[in-house]
């Protein structure tokens, strides 16, 4: 019997599994497809994304088989600067495949302990008070304590669960491809400049080895037709007026603006996280970065009711919490969309918002914070401090999050270290010496101060110290988010 069945070996699924392996769970991951995905539906990691990987030892490798950006455009290709404020040590987007993504998460939750079963397709399940049974298209059943359904916005997981899915269906569809063509390549580039001055739904950039990515709006809604080379000469033409000699696909899909959000995260002992929780369309590259963003709120607060240290009512913050972080997306999305659009109101609407984004560096900080998800602040309580449900940015030169690497929360100290988290010294980790730089935001101010921050493994602050040896409500945030001191 596995502690934890995860149905869906995409990155919110491998997430997960390497999170609850930090903490001891015994996790058996299962997806229906015999392989991993070929082809990257998306193409790069957010801030707040690259600050967990920072927080779990992952950046380097992360690094190397990418490029950093600091671009601006995210937020329905608005403006083209990136803002200089923003409260990270890692303030860039990480261009790597998603095929990379997952290989690299492959090997972290594998190198942790957590076994993947490919060609394993979740068909049923029944829950109990104890566990739960989960059935495969071959007729095996895995028992489980729990079962997480990562298994996207199609979930088996969720439509067996009872859970609905309200929201709006596809309007507008877009085709994405991997082809070649064969007009010459400083053709491509004017005719793309020219086009995308007013569709910017548009594109085709270079891939290698000859092949280009293809982004073009569809004619209409077609559902699950798949696409025709036809179709994307077709689109090309209406488009941009040439169809760009495009040949040889090696990939041709289509997808839509479907926007959706689970009523509910977990029902008993079934929870739901990425896709199978949310689903928007890809403006601002946001969907995978949201689902890893879920498996790692998720992962040692499941781990923590498994191994019996969760508070009363921590496993349910998962849902509190991460159910508005998604409904905020969903509204960006929908907005930008609107903005995408060629009608003349949504064009005048874009010229002023784009008109605000160049004057006001607020203004492009806001959306930018939006997108890459370090603005968002959960309720943790504790007072009224600003840091308090922020993430914790990394400090220190890089000590904090080093110190997170195993999965452990962290209570950092500007001083020689007057607090103390004797009794929780598996589950906190103490850094001590801190003093905070002077860019280092409301961090650094705290510490700069003499005070202490206390973080959550996923690296949101739960507590605030004042004046030098000052430790008030640091034992109730010590139990409240890490359990009572000395359990195993």
């Amino acid at each position: 019997m596995s502690d934890v069945v995860i149905a869906g070996a995409g990155p919110t699924g491998l997430l997960l599994a390497a999170e609850l392996r930090l903490h001891g769970a015994d996790v058996l991951v299962l997806d229906k497809d015999p392989a991993p995905y070929a082809w990257s539906r998306a193409l790069g990691l957010h801030v707040r994304s690259i600050e967990i990987m920072a927080q779990r030892g992952l950046l380097e490798k992360f690094l190397a088989r990418g490029r950093t950006f600091r671009v601006g455009g995210f937020f329905a290709a608005l403006g083209d600067r990136w803002p200089e404020g923003l409260d990270s040590a890692h303030a860039y987007v990480l261009g790597i495949p998603q095929t990379v993504t997952e290989e690299l998460l492959t090997a972290h939750a594998t190198g942790l302990g957590a076994r993947i079963v490919r060609g394993a397709e979740v068909t049923g399940f029944a829950q109990d008070a104890e566990g739960v049974d989960v059935r495969l298209a071959d007729g095996s059943v895995r028992r489980a304590g729990w079962l997480v359904g990562c298994d996207g916005g199609r979930s088996t997981v969720r439509s067996l669960l009872g859970v609905g899915f309200p929201g709006e269906p596809t309007r507008t569809e877009t085709l994405l491809a991997e082809a070649r063509v064969t007009l010459p390549a400083d053709e491509v580039t004017a005719v793309v400049t020219e086009v995308r001055e007013t569709q910017k739904r548009f594109g085709l950039g270079p891939m290698g080895d000859g092949y280009w990515r293809i982004v073009v709006p569809a004619r209409g809604v077609s559902g699950d037709v798949a696409p025709t080379v036809e179709e994307l000469r077709a689109c090309l033409r209406a488009v941009a007026g040439t169809d760009f000699g495009v040949r040889e696909p090696r990939r041709l899909t289509r997808f839509g603006d479907a926007t959706r959000l689970a009523e509910r995260y977990r029902v008993g002992r079934v929870l739901l996280a990425g896709d199978a929780a949310h689903i928007h369309p890809p403006t601002g590259g946001q969907g995978l970065n949201l689902g890893i963003q879920d498996a790692f709120n998720l992962g040692w607060k499941l781990a923590a009711r498994i191994t019996g240290r969760a508070a009363d009512g921590l496993l349910d913050t998962y849902e509190s919490e991460r159910r508005p972080v998604a409904a905020e997306v969903l509204e960006n999305t929908r907005a930008q969309m609107e903005l995408l659009s060629t009608t003349p109101g949504a064009r005048a609407v874009r010229r002023l918002l784009g008109e605000l984004v160049g004057s006001y560096e607020a203004v492009n900080q806001h959306l930018v914070e939006k997108l890459t998800a370090i603005g968002v602040r959960y309720e943790v309580g504790g007072g009224d401090h600003p840091l308090l449900g922020r993430r914790l940015r990394d400090l220190g030169g890089g000590r904090v999050y080093e110190a997170m690497h195993g999965g452990r929360g962290v209570l950092v100290e500007s001083g020689a270290g007057r607090c103390s988290v004797a009794g929780w010294e598996d589950r906190v980790a103490h850094v001590v010496g801190v003093t905070g730089g002077g860019d280092e935001g409301p961090a650094g101010e705290v510490l700069r101060g003499g005070g202490a921050i206390l973080a959550r493994p996923d690296g949101h602050v739960v507590w605030t110290g004042g004046a030098p040896g000052r430790a008030e409500g640091l034992r109730e945030a010590l139990e409240r988010w890490f359990g009572t001191a000395g359990e195993r």
